[in-house]
């Protein structure tokens, strides 16, 4: 019997097997590992894809949330509202950027941030919520949208679509992805 996993990164390998080998070859060749012509070729793509105007290629979606936080021009002490049921690297971002988490509780349907409970967690130091979507399931994001608009906060909303990760910076309907 064979065991399941969740993922398994070895057989999603060899059905790309020849692509990804080649690409990373043709890389290794060039030497061109940061910004080279691949990561061009990978942003504009993305922002095509995304439909926006600038997209900044990063290393793993934690440098993404960093890089989003610190283009927002917040100050120590600043407050985050994210889930209490996120990965650690959420909330370790905000408090390496000496900004404080403010952790508020999961719908039990969905495992979504409860909005009803983001209400109730801002107050003046608030200026942004990173809602997390979990398990195929996106958090309420009109909803979410609603609060944000009325408090006039930020939102860094995560993205994941297969091997894509991206953050999408929203305020006043302008768009960033990184």
């Amino acid at each position: 019997m064979k065991k399941l996993q969740m993922v398994d990164l070895q057989t999603q390998y060899e059905f790309i097997k020849d692509q990804v080998d080649s690409s990373v070859l043709e890389i290794f060749k060039r030497g061109t590992f940061i910004n080279g012509p691949s990561v061009k070729e990978f942003q504009t793509e993305l922002e095509e894809y995304l439909k926006v105007k600038h997209v900044i290629p990063c290393a793993n979606g934690t440098d993404a949330l960093q890089i989003a936080l610190m283009s927002l021009d917040l100050k120590p002490g600043d407050e985050i509202i994210t889930s209490d049921f996120t990965f650690a690297a959420t909330v370790e971002v905000i408090a390496l950027l000496r900004l404080k988490p403010v952790l508020v509780d999961i719908d039990e349907d969905t495992f979504n941030i409860d909005c009803d409970e983001i209400i109730k967690a801002i107050t003046p130091k608030t200026k942004a919520i990173i809602p997390v979507h979990l398990f195929g399931q996106v958090a309420n994001m009109n909803k979410v949208m609603e609060i944000a608009k009325a408090n006039n906060l930020f939102v860094l909303k995560i993205m994941r679509k297969q091997l894509v990760q991206y953050i999408i910076l929203i305020k006043n309907q302008g768009l960033l992805a990184i």
